[in-house]
């Protein structure tokens, strides 16, 4: 099978390396194994670790980038990198643009509509964005 070549996405201080699966020889660099459906959005659970993961990834490392697989690099990692974006203030349809631009193909319907419908749920207007001398980033 023809897999695409990872991607990174970049978006102010954040990285993001959106990838296939990935292999025997680099699988310890993955910390998480975050399973659910293909073609599906994700369930509300592994959305909340995947923010409190990149909450605590980017203030422990400011300028690392966070490598994120799914079978072929195309749905589940993108909407989870999509996810993200959404959630430091990119509006939806943007976030899924900025994605495509470099990743051709990301996203099926399923999940197009749920990132449409998708709303923030860490950001709120009483709360600041996380700031650091080196990072500024809005999850929460």
């Amino acid at each position: 099978m023809n897999h695409a070549p990872p991607v990174e996405i970049c978006y102010e201080n954040m990285c993001f390396l959106i990838t296939h699966n990935p292999t025997n020889a680099t699988l310890h660099k993955f910390t998480e194994d975050w399973q659910f459906k293909d073609g599906a959005p994700p369930p509300d659970e592994i959305v909340y670790d995947w923010l409190d993961l990149l909450k605590t990834k980017f203030r422990e490392e400011p300028g690392c980038c966070v490598a994120v697989h799914c079978e072929t690099g195309l749905g589940r990692a993108p909407v989870l990198v999509a996810l993200a974006l959404i959630e430091c203030g990119m509006k939806n349809e943007n976030a899924i643009q900025f994605i495509r631009q470099k990743r051709r193909g990301a996203f099926n319907t399923k999940q197009l509509l749920y990132l449409e419908q998708y709303r923030p749920k860490t950001r709120s207007r009483s709360r600041p964005c996380f700031r650091d001398s080196s990072v500024l980033c809005c999850i929460q």
